[in-house]
């Protein structure tokens, strides 16, 4: 199949009518797309949104066109969703595609995505901030999860000549923009309203889009879509605050396992040696042997928890934390609040006398302290508590870290509460911790991570806070192993 080369604006457009109007043409391999962003705010914007919306679902009722309007994307929030997607990243990655859980990509299809996720990974690699392999890496699972839980009816009877028109509103974050950029890479038209500002991101990714304006910056909220056309409703619950103009069955099409040959599965059965266990049974007997450990052996675990060393430009110590081996290739968690202001970092494993330097802060959250640094080295992380069962007060814990300097001291307590800080969800727990702890491991009795030490409160005894997992499993995916 050709390589389709995609030419942005090549006609001026400077309303949302002509928006709506223009369609590009595809011949000789080139399809024109456009890629718009309509900023201000006129007196009437609800009533042009309206207006649009209702030209909209008109064209798609006569199948003229495919309309989609967003108003926000949704948030990828639970552990399975990210390891899903993660999974056809990883296929992706090996030249393939893994399988939507909302479509299929034909044949047809699949030549066009893959161009274009490449194209958006190389282009966020070239023009965008601060970008490494993991923010890269964290960003593609993200698109790929929004496009199946937004965009995926547009690519029923997708060809080159598809017109489809997408509609989104107030975009300020520039991963958001680069999901936009992609589409147009897979032919679909892009308007931005911007009506209480223009982005401000690179100018390599911005220069893909033009801008016009529809007056000056207003605070008016835009309301989410509403299908005019009653056959044409979809379940808000299902998409978050995102709907198209047609229903979506989110029926997953899995395709047939192939059939075993019954004699050779007999044969192979058969000459088994006795000590084989199948894999079922082995994951069963697993299981069955987690336990709770004991203080004793859950101080072994302080050979996975790390000191960091915080340097500035003249290579100074400026402060000192904890941190948490989560990934074998040298993947450590820690705080955003330990590693922010450091130019470098002295990295120092128990029972070792060489101090790992690295540079590599390669992925960081201030909202909720995380971040992640790598060392040269093979790590043996801890595993993260994957949620089995909900914490609860009383629960006890052991923390680990490195209270002053004091390399990984062992305290042990029980949860006190859970406290929602800066819309963040915390652990309340009273192990005692001090300044240097930051960035350790809180764990449960079965040596798994359940949070992330972040703060204490110095006016109080043994009020102690940590992130808890669900944001440490969300923000470490694709690191842990």
């Amino acid at each position: 199949m050709e390589t389709v080369n995609y030419r942005h604006n090549i006609l001026n457009v400077g309303s949302v009518d002509a928006f709506l109007n223009v369609k590009g043409e595809y011949n000789n391999g080139i399809r024109d797309v456009y890629f718009i962003r309509a900023v201000g705010e006129p007196q009437n914007i609800q009533s042009l949104i309206e207006d649009t919306d209702r030209q909209m679902d008109k064209e798609a009722a006569n199948n003229k066109l495919k309309y989609v309007r967003i108003s926000a994307l949704p948030k990828l929030l639970k552990i399975e969703d990210s390891e899903y997607y993660q999974g056809i990243y990883s296929k992706w990655e090996s030249g393939s595609i893994g399988a939507f859980r909302n479509f299929l990509l034909n044949e047809t299809v699949k030549n066009t995505f893959l161009q274009a996720l490449r194209r958006i990974s190389d282009d966020y690699k070239k023009f965008g901030k601060n970008t490494s392999y993991s923010i890269i890496k964290n960003f593609i699972i993200k698109l790929l999860y929004w496009f199946d839980e937004s965009m995926s009816e547009i690519l029923k009877d997708w060809n080159e000549n598809s017109l489809i028109k997408v509609i989104a509103d107030n975009v300020t974050k520039e991963q958001e923009y680069l999901f936009y950029l992609f589409l147009t890479f897979i032919g679909c038209d892009v308007l931005l309203i911007q009506n209480r500002g223009d982005i401000e991101i690179a100018s390599g990714l911005l220069g893909y889009s033009k801008k016009f304006m529809l007056g000056s910056y207003g605070n008016s909220d835009i309301k989410p879509y509403t299908s005019q056309n009653p056959a044409m409703s979809v379940n808000k619950e299902d998409f978050s605050s995102t709907t198209i103009s047609t229903v979506i069955s989110k029926k997953v099409v899995i395709p047939p396992r192939p059939q075993k040959n019954k004699k050779a599965q007999e044969a192979l059965v058969n000459n088994m040696p006795s000590s084989y266990v199948p894999p079922v049974a082995a994951v069963k007997q697993a299981s069955s042997v987690r336990r709770e450990l004991s203080f004793e052996e859950l101080a072994k675990l302080a050979s996975s928890v790390v000191l960091i060393a915080i340097h500035d430009a003249k290579g100074e110590v400026i402060g000192t934390g904890s941190g948490i081996m989560i990934g074998k290739d040298g993947f450590i968690l820690t705080n955003h609040h330990v590693a922010a202001g450091g130019r470098f970092y002295s990295v120092r494993v128990e029972e070792e006398d060489k101090v790992y330097s690295t540079n590599e802060l390669i992925k960081y959250n201030s909202s909720t302290d995380l971040a992640v640094l790598r060392i040269k080295r093979q790590l043996k992380p801890i595993p993260i508590y994957r949620g089995e069962k909900a914490l609860v007060r009383g629960q006890k814990v052991v923390a680990i870290g490195s209270p002053l300097g004091l390399f990984n001291s062992v305290s042990d307590g029980i949860i006190s509460g859970f406290r929602n800080i800066d819309n963040v969800d915390m652990i309340q727990f009273t192990a005692p911790i001090s300044h240097g702890s930051s960035g350790g491991a809180l764990l449960n009795m079965y040596g798994e991570v359940i949070g992330i030490s972040t703060a204490g409160i110095d006016r109080g005894q043994n009020i102690n806070l940590a992130v808890g997992y669900e944001n440490i499993k969300l923000f470490t995916a694709g690191f842990t192993s």
